[in-house]
């Protein structure tokens, strides 16, 4: 069986692009407040941007209502370009196109 890399090992992975984006977006000075403005707390965000968590799908719809960005674009944002992520999805590396 092939290993392969998740979603946060992959080289192109990178949430901070995503967070300031949706920081710049939303006029938002610091991770704090884009915190409070997601309704969670900084500490949740701090771990996805020293990548110790990976980025929720709670997390992705609550930027989603906040800033009407589609969650693929979000997704792509933080490099995440998978064309699927369901449960078939999962041993699939980033980039990796699962349609038939």
């Amino acid at each position: 069986m092939t290993q392969t890399l998740s979603t946060m090992e992959h080289p192109q992975f990178n949430p901070d692009a995503l967070l300031d984006d949706v920081m710049q977006r939303l006029k938002l000075p610091n991770d704090a407040a884009l915190a409070r403005r997601l309704k969670t707390n900084p500490p949740y965000i701090s771990k996805i941007r020293h990548r110790r968590l990976p980025i929720s799908s709670l997390l992705l719809i609550s930027i989603h209502e906040e800033t009407d960005v589609s969650i693929r674009d979000l997704r792509y944002l933080s490099g995440d370009f998978r064309d699927h992520t369901g449960k078939s999805a999962q041993n699939v590396p980033p980039g990796t196109s699962t349609t038939r």
